[in-house]
């Protein structure tokens, strides 16, 4: 009775909206609009337990809102976006309807529960906790019983207002600066009285990168040469912190294996080659730089000139803070400003600091050329090591992965094969593979993956990402298929229709039973071989 009670009112709606229609209008411009997206609402009651609540609705592409209040009584009247509605419930909990449309009847349903209690509200909790991505911000989820909506104060501002927020939601702000606030979070129900909760909390600010820099491509040996990268072979003898009088500080900064460097306090910096590399046929200088301030650098190639004299043309790196940054610099954008750069005889760097005294990490400094030959692509992937596994593997927040021999040759006669578990982590951790060059991909790409299982009903997600650095990364859907039978293989299918073919796709992400946290035992360890992208 529930199902047909709303559809007889979506259908009276759309009836309320097409019924007023007028001939000869031109409406062909609607005709590309989607449905509203990111429908929300704010639901505040009154403290005088008379039950009054008021609804804001929020969302995009919406020209008006109709409610359905979840008491029975009739739905509303369409109000148009920013205008709120107002209504008396008796007391209860309920869940009330949003049905929010566009120009040419497009509709989206959001439903939001509303709690209309007389009585105080209690046991409030409120978490506050940094931003793992975002300096100086943090984050502040608050619940308490019989309450509906709750202010916060964020103690930076006295003069500024209280932030109002629901039950569940997540709530951010970034401080200016670094430091101890005092926030103050209170809870409000139909009652007259409230219930506060208030913490000194300290605002942390993010110096140095979470993740690493993006990937770089597989390049052929001949086309690279590497001053600093774990992607390809470095030249040897190079000298990161030569003795040029500077005051830059310089260390070695290791984020869970990965090396990058960093220069604190950086005015100027030299990076000696160790004697004169001739670079005479790469194309691009390519650096990755992160810094957690608005600070600028500039990357100067030094080339040795005749009777022991040197050139160099400084280039300008314009830098996002709390970010990686990648620069692939034509070697002609220094050549066109300095004629007298030699690149045969490339001898040093120089990097400055815009100003002088902030601090930067670097990583992936090498000069490349555009290959005249292409580097295999690596779909399909198996495990086998003739094949040379041409791919690299890692994990996160407890997953693992790991080449092993095959558990079950009955239905899978390759002798190697990846091992998935899912430890005790968090609920999404999983297990990553990254190719060298992008998957090749069309708009109807299918994936298949031999899966070994220790049970039916194992879920695994599968999804693309690009090379960039988190949080930038750009994703596909997730995708996820469902194992059929235990303890032998069987090949799961992954419909990626749509996939956006102008993205590079450099990884392949797999998460068993997303949602659900992993022991590390045989009934979160699987065997997948031989993916393949249709």
């Amino acid at each position: 009775m529930k199902i047909l009670k709303h559809t007889l009112r979506l259908c009276l709606l759309v009836m309320v909206f097409y019924g007023c229609t007028e001939d000869n209008v031109d409406t062909s411009f609607t005709d590309g609009l989607e449905a509203p997206t990111d429908i929300s609402a704010l639901v505040m009651v009154t403290q005088d337990n008379t039950g009054l609540v008021t609804i804001t609705p929020s969302g995009n592409g919406v020209t008006g809102y109709v409610f359905d209040f979840g008491d029975g009584s009739e739905l509303s009247n369409s109000i148009q976006p920013g205008s709120s509605i107002e209504h008396t419930y008796a007391e209860g909990n309920y869940e009330f309807t949003i049905i929010a449309s566009n120009l040419n009847g497009l509709s989206t349903v959001f439903t939001e529960a509303v709690i209309v209690s007389f009585v105080a509200p209690e046991n409030l909790i409120v978490t506050i906790t940094n931003d793992p991505a975002i300096s100086k911000a943090v984050n502040i989820v608050a619940e308490a019983d019989f309450a509906t909506y709750y202010e916060v104060s964020f103690g930076e501002d006295e003069t500024a207002e209280p932030t109002i927020f629901n039950s569940g939601d997540v709530i951010s702000y970034t401080y200016q600066q670094a430091g101890i606030y005092t926030i103050n979070v209170e809870a409000f129900s139909g009652a007259i009285a409230t219930l506060s909760y208030t913490e000194d909390f300290e605002a942390v600010e993010i110096v140095q990168p979470l993740s690493s820099a993006p990937d770089q491509p597989s390049r052929l040996e001949e086309d690279v040469i590497s001053v600093f990268s774990g992607f390809y072979t470095d030249i040897e003898g190079v000298d990161f912190n030569p003795n040029w009088g500077q005051s830059t500080i310089y260390n070695l900064f290791d984020l869970a294996g990965d090396d990058m460097l960093l220069y604190s306090d950086l005015n100027y910096q030299g990076i000696d080659l160790a004697g004169a590399i001739d670079a005479s046929q790469m194309e691009y200088l390519h650096i990755d730089v992160w810094t957690a301030d608005e600070n600028n650098a500039s990357i100067s190639p030094i080339t040795a000139g005749p009777n022991d004299t040197s050139n160099e043309t400084a280039y300008e790196l314009e830098l996002t803070a709390q970010q990686w940054t990648s620069f692939d610099i034509p070697l002609s954008a220094f050549t066109d400003q300095n004629s007298l750069l030699d690149f045969s005889a490339l001898i040093q760097f120089k990097l400055e600091g815009v100003p002088n005294g902030g601090a930067i990490f670097v990583d992936n400094l090498y000069l490349y050329k555009e290959s005249d030959e292409t580097v295999p692509a690596v779909s399909p992937i198996n495990f086998e090591e003739e094949s040379g596994l041409n791919f690299t593997l890692s994990s996160f927040d407890g997953g693992s992965i790991s080449v092993a021999g095959n558990p079950d040759l009955n239905g899978n006669s390759s002798a190697m094969v990846a091992e998935v578990i899912k430890g005790a982590g968090q609920t999404w951790a999983g297990s990553k593979i990254t190719v060298p060059t992008p998957f090749q991909v069309i708009g109807t790409s299918v994936i298949t993956v031999k899966v070994w299982s220790p049970r039916v009903g194992l879920n695994l997600l599968l999804k693309m990402e690009d090379n960039t650095a988190w949080p930038n990364t750009i994703e596909t859907s997730e995708i996820t298929a469902t194992t059929t039978v235990a303890n032998q293989w069987e090949t799961l299918t992954f419909d990626f229709a749509g996939i956006d073919t102008s993205v590079d796709w450099y990884n392949l992400v797999l998460i068993m039973d997303n949602g659900t946290a992993g022991d590390g035992s045989s009934d979160y360890t699987i065997y997948v071989d031989d993916i393949t992208i249709n």
